[in-house]
């Protein structure tokens, strides 16, 4: 088995991938069996909530994106309503970016956002899942600071040297890597894959974004972290079913409502 441990389902085009009933039948051909699938927004918190209630594979995350602008406020008590439903298993994605905001000297108002999720992370006992753009030294600060190793979490879609995962795995973090290692240009992140302790990896799509090798360029889809598994295995010299095995067990050891 394999779980995608990030994926928007709510938003992959029907045109190009179709319904999400054939997304995750398309998935479970490749051996995903189970998807996390993440909001970035309150709007989408009821769809992937939806989604999750339908589908007994699909669960669900739920937060602000960073990039949401600095007028989108929710109260702590919305996000612990969310939050609180059984299939949700995360806060996220949260975080920093200040690749979006470049010019924007002020960015108090991320950091206060990404505080208030993690105190409701620790108040639910939930992990987080973070992005970061431009901002990883802010961003673990940020979590070291909050005690956010208290829940842990992933860090999403990692692109970072391997000082930064171990700094991240010391406060009790997973490194989850997409379709971005199997890219030829990549050669620093597949170091870092090779290098990894097998029980901290995770394996995502960030679907409908950043399709595998040999679908780079495509919509990305849940069943793709097949090629993930496949490059992580290859890049460790690993029998491809113990970096499946690996992973799932690793999920669901962050995920115990999940296994």
């Amino acid at each position: 088995m394999i779980i995608d441990s990030h994926c928007h389902l709510n938003i992959l085009p029907e045109d190009k991938v179709g319904s999400v009933e054939e997304v995750l039948a398309n998935a479970k051909e490749l051996g995903v069996e189970k998807v996390l699938c993440v909001a970035i927004n309150p709007e989408q918190w009821h769809e992937v909530i939806a989604l999750a209630e339908k589908h007994p594979q699909v669960y669900a995350s739920i937060g602000v994106h960073p990039c949401e602008d600095k007028e989108v406020v929710v109260t702590d008590e919305q996000l612990i309503e969310a939050a609180s439903h059984p299939k949700v298993l995360a806060i996220g994605e949260v975080g920093l970016d200040y690749f979006h905001f470049e010019n924007e000297p002020d960015m108090s108002w991320q950091h206060e956002r990404f505080k208030q999720h993690i105190r409701i992370a620790k108040q639910l006992d939930k992990p987080l899942i973070i992005h970061t753009r431009n901002s990883t030294p802010d961003c673990l600060s940020i979590l070291e600071q909050e005690g956010a190793d208290e829940v842990g979490g992933i860090m999403h879609c990692f692109v970072e040297d391997m000082a930064t995962a171990e700094r991240a795995m010391a406060i009790n973090f997973y490194i989850s890597f997409s379709g971005i290692v199997t890219f030829k240009n990549a050669k620093e992140l597949k170091e870092v894959a090779a290098q990894m302790p097998l029980d901290r990896i995770l394996v995502e799509t960030d679907s409908p974004y950043l399709a595998p090798v040999p679908y780079r360029g495509k919509t990305n889809q849940p069943g793709y972290t097949h090629y993930v598994v496949q490059e992580i295995a290859d890049l460790k010299a690993l029998p491809f079913e113990s970096v499946a095995q690996a992973t799932t067990d690793n999920f669901n050891r962050l995920f115990k409502q999940a296994s």
